[in-house]
C-alpha cells in the first residue's frame, strides 16, 4: 500500500500542514479597493490530467519540467465529471460504489479516480515580502497540495476552505501549482448527501498575502436587549511577519469606536462589553446591518490593512419551549437549498446566488437550511442583506452506513461511537462555527443530516455549545436514539412527520420546540396538505415551523444526440448504474430557476401567516 493511500483510508489522517479555520472576513490595502489587493484569483484554465484509478495517475505530475501527452486542459471552478471526464452519478442514500465493491468504513474504493491540476502564477509586486497562503474554498472529496516540486499538504472536507501557508516555497516568477484531487477517501463515508456525486475543484482558488501584522481573526458577538438597547464585544487574534508597534482601531457605524495598543506580543485582544441605549434590530422583515470597520496601523500612522464586516444585533432562544426570535415567537417559515447550477452543478455562481435569494424571497420563506453542508461563503453574507434566516449546516452525512434497503440496520454507522471518526466530525464543526460565527443571518447550527446518533454526534453538539451559547443547535438523527435526545438536540426534530405525529408530540410532551428540518416533499405535483402544517402554529406555541424539502431541481443541461435540443437531465439521464432516477428533482423552483406550480402554494401559505 502507498503512502497516500494509507491517508486516503484512514479517517484520522483529514489534513497535513491545513491553517485553522478562522471568520470569513476579507482584509484590504485601503478602504477604496472594490477587489482586495491582498489577494489573487488563480480560476480559470488549469492543465490537467485525469486517471480512472490510483495506479494510472502520473505519479511525477507535481514535478518541476513534467510534460505528458496525456495533459488536456479543465476549467476552475467546476466539476470534473461536468466537463466530460468520468461518470456524472445521482443517488440518494446508497453509497456511489455500492453494487461494484464490497466495502465497510474505513476503506476506499480500489477504482478511484484521479484528477491531477497544474498551473503557473507569478507573484505581484505588492505581495513581495508579505505572508502568502493558498486558499481553496472547495474540494471534492479529498486533495494533496504541491508548489514548486515541495508537497505542500494535504485536506478533506469538501464543502469548507482550506489554507496552507506556502511564504517560503513561492518566487516572484513561474511558481508551478500542482494539485491532485481524489474522488474518494474515508472521508467520502461522511459526505452520503442526496446529490449527484462529483469530484474537483469546484470553488474558487486565492492566493493571498499578509501584511507584517494582520487580523486573522475576529469574533463580533452582538445581542439585542429586551428594550431597546444593545450590547457588543471584539474580541480579535493577530499574527505578525516581524516585530511591530501599532494600533487597531476599531469602528461600528454611529454606534461607537474604540483602540487597541499592539506590539508583536499581543496576538489576542478584546474590548469590554459595551451598552449602547438603542439599536436597531436585526429582523428578516427589516434587516438591519451596522457596519464594522478595523484599521490596522503600524506606529508611523500608516494603514496596514483594512476590514469592513456587517453584523446585525438580534437575540434568539428557547423559552418555555417555544423558539423566541428578539423576544418574540418565531415562526419559521422554511426552505432547504442545494447549490445548483443547470451548467456546473454545485460550481455555483454569484449571479445564481443572488437570483436564490430573490426567488426565496418571492416565495415568502423567512429562512433557510443549507442542506447538507456549508454553502459558499459569499451566500451567508446575501442572506444577511436579504433577512433571510439560516440553519448553517456542518458537512456530514452517512446515510448509506445505517440505512440499508429501507431498514434502520446501524451495525456499522460512522460516526456512531467510533473514536477514531472524532476528530474528523469536530474539525467540520470548527470549520462551519469559524467560518460563520459573525453573521447575522445564522441563527442555529446544525449537526449535520441523516447520520443516526453516537457519542460522536454528542461530541458535536458539546462543541458547539462551549464556543457559542447565543444560538440553539439542531440535530434530527437523534430521534433514532431517544435515549440521546436531551443531549444532542435543542429541538424535537422528525422528518415529514404528518400533522397528527407532531401534534401527539406537542400535546404529550411539548418540552422542546418542534422543528421539522424537512416536509412537505416537492417532487411532482406536490404540496398538497400544506395548510395542515401551517394551522399547527395557530394551536400550539411550540411548533417552530420547518424547511420544505426542498428549493431547486437538481438537473443539468444535456443536448440530445438526435435534435441538438439542450433538455434539463436528472438521475439516470447519464446512463450511470445505480441511480435514484427522477427523486433529484424535488425543487419548488426548477434547475434553470423556473417557479414550478408548487411555489404559489409557498406563497400564499407562507405569505399569509408571516408576512
Amino acid at each position: 500500500m502507498s503512502g497516500i493511500e494509507r491517508i486516503l483510508g484512514d479517517p484520522e489522517v483529514f489534513q497535513i500542514n491545513r491553517l485553522e479555520a478562522h471568520s470569513d472576513h476579507i482584509h484590504y490595502r485601503s478602504k477604496g479597493e472594490e477587489e482586495s489587493g491582498f489577494r489573487l484569483c488563480l480560476d480559470g484554465r488549469w492543465d490537467f490530467i485525469w486517471s480512472s484509478t490510483l495506479d494510472e495517475r502520473e505519479e511525477d505530475f507535481y514535478k518541476e519540467g513534467f510534460s505528458s501527452n496525456r495533459m488536456t486542459t479543465i476549467e476552475v471552478p467546476g466539476h470534473i465529471e461536468t466537463q466530460g471526464f468520468g461518470q456524472i452519478q445521482y443517488i440518494n442514500t446508497m453509497y456511489p460504489w455500492e453494487g461494484r465493491e464490497m466495502l465497510r468504513p474505513p476503506m476506499v474504493p480500489r477504482n478511484n479516480p484521479v484528477g491531477q491540476y497544474m498551473r503557473t502564477f507569478d507573484l505581484p509586486d505588492e505581495m513581495e515580502g508579505e505572508r502568502l497562503v493558498l486558499r481553496f474554498e472547495g474540494v471534492e472529496t479529498a486533495f494533496r497540495l504541491f508548489l514548486n516540486g515541495v508537497f505542500v499538504g494535504y485536506s478533506e472536507d469538501s464543502f469548507s476552505p482550506s489554507e496552507f501557508d506556502v511564504t517560503s516555497l513561492v518566487r516572484k516568477q513561474g511558481n508551478r501549482l500542482a494539485v491532485e484531487v481524489y474522488r474518494f477517501s474515508s472521508a467520502s463515508w461522511l459526505e452520503d448527501q442526496d446529490f449527484f456525486r462529483f469530484s474537483g475543484i469546484f470553488r474558487p482558488v486565492y492566493l493571498v498575502s499578509k501584511p507584517v501584522a494582520h487580523v486573522e481573526d475576529f469574533l463580533a458577538e452582538s445581542d439585542l436587549g429586551r428594550d431597546e438597547g444593545g450590547t457588543f464585544r471584539l474580541s480579535v487574534k493577530l499574527s505578525y511577519g516581524t516585530t511591530f508597534t501599532g494600533r487597531l482601531h476599531w469602528r461600528l457605524g454611529t454606534l461607537g469606536e474604540g483602540e487597541i495598543a499592539l506590539d508583536e506580543s499581543v496576538v489576542e485582544a478584546s474590548t469590554p462589553v459595551m451598552s449602547f441605549p438603542f439599536v436597531k434590530q436585526y429582523h428578516y422583515k427589516a434587516p438591519s446591518l451596522y457596519e464594522l470597520e478595523l484599521e490596522l496601523y503600524d506606529g508611523d500612522g500608516a494603514l496596514v490593512e483594512y476590514i469592513p464586516y456587517r453584523i446585525g444585533f438580534r437575540h434568539i432562544e428557547i423559552e418555555n419551549g417555544m423558539l423566541m426570535y428578539n423576544y418574540h415567537r418565531l415562526m419559521i417559515c422554511g426552505v432547504n437549498r442545494h447549490e445548483w447550477s443547470p451548467r456546473k452543478g454545485r460550481a455555483i455562481g454569484m449571479d445564481e446566488m443572488r437570483q436564490d435569494i430573490a426567488l426565496i424571497r418571492d416565495a415568502k420563506c423567512n429562512s433557510v437550511r443549507t442542506c447538507h453542508y456549508p454553502d459558499r461563503v459569499e451566500w451567508y453574507s446575501l442572506c444577511d442583506e436579504a433577512g433571510i434566516l439560516v440553519m448553517a449546516e456542518t458537512n456530514l452525512e452517512s446515510h448509506g452506513s445505517w440505512q440499508k434497503d429501507g431498514a434502520v440496520e446501524p451495525s456499522w454507522n460512522v460516526p456512531g461511537d467510533r473514536p477514531e471518526w472524532l476528530g474528523a466530525v469536530l474539525d467540520r464543526c470548527r470549520s462551519n462555527y469559524e467560518t460563520f460565527k459573525n453573521h447575522a443571518s445564522v441563527i442555529i447550527w446544525s449537526l449535520g443530516n441523516e447520520s443516526f446518533c453516537g457519542e460522536d454526534i454528542v461530541k458535536m453538539q458539546e462543541y458547539y455549545k462551549s464556543v457559542d451559547p447565543t444560538r440553539p443547535v439542531h440535530y434530527e438523527g437523534v430521534f433514532h436514539r431517544p435515549d440521546m435526545k436531551d443531549r444532542v438536540s435543542d429541538f424535537e426534530s422528525q422528518m415529514y412527520a404528518p400533522p397528527e405525529r407532531i401534534r401527539a408530540y406537542l400535546e404529550k410532551d411539548g418540552g422542546k420546540p418542534f422543528l421539522s428540518c424537512e416536509y412537505m416533499h416537492s417532487m411532482g405535483n406536490s404540496l398538497g396538505g400544506f395548510k395542515d402544517y401551517d394551522d399547527l402554529f395557530d394551536e400550539y406555541l411550540g411548533y417552530a415551523g420547518g424547511y420544505i424539502w426542498d428549493f431547486i431541481d437538481q438537473a443539468l443541461w444535456k443536448k440530445d444526440e438526435l435534435t441538438g435540443v439542450e433538455y434539463l437531465a436528472y438521475g439516470g439521464d447519464n446512463l450511470e448504474k445505480r441511480s435514484d432516477y427522477e427523486f433529484s428533482c424535488n425543487g419548488i423552483v426548477s434547475a434553470d430557476r423556473k417557479p414550478k406550480p408548487a411555489m404559489q402554494m409557498v406563497e400564499a401559505v407562507y405569505g399569509n401567516r408571516i408576512w
